[in-house]
């Protein structure tokens, strides 16, 4: 068995301080990571495991996003129109690059594990970070000086 390389590696400079997204975004980078420790040059080795883990992985991206943008929806997020286009965007990017393998269409494993690198760690780092400002703007801060959002905050 071959050693697990970490291309990525979770910083808490990704982080945005609320947990639940936090664990998401850990997980995309467990993905990233899983990509590359999986480009072998063998074309037919890499599209058998990309066969067996796309469909997982876009069901994994589609819960995230749900989940931010159930959490932009519910605060009144004034950017969440365009954030939602941007993940909208990356959706049918990835879907078009599955249609396209299931196709037949030449894999570049590598290639695809760069995109996936390259978006998420971008969208963290200028969208999501957004969407982070905001709700610590909105958010009470209680008296152990954690911050919550309630219904008061988005009234």
């Amino acid at each position: 068995m071959s050693v697990k390389i970490e291309y990525v590696t979770w910083s808490n400079s990704y982080s945005l301080g609320i947990k639940q997204i936090d664990e998401q975004h850990k997980g995309l980078l467990v993905f990233v990571n899983d990509l590359f420790n999986h480009v072998s040059g063998d074309e037919k080795q890499e599209r058998l495991y990309f066969q067996e883990v796309i469909h997982q992985a876009i069901q994994y991206v589609k819960e995230h996003f749900a989940t931010e943008e159930r959490l932009m929806v519910m605060t009144k997020f004034p950017g969440y129109t365009v954030h939602k286009r941007k993940h909208d965007e990356f959706t049918l990017t990835v879907v078009k690059s599955v249609k396209d393998f299931e196709a037949g269409k030449r894999l570049v494993l590598e290639k695809f594990a760069y995109f996936l690198k390259d978006w998420v760690l971008s969208h963290i780092a200028f969208m999501d970070a957004q969407y982070a400002q905001y709700f610590r703007q909105i958010a009470t801060r209680k008296t152990n000086g954690k911050l919550t959002i309630t219904k008061a905050d988005v009234a």
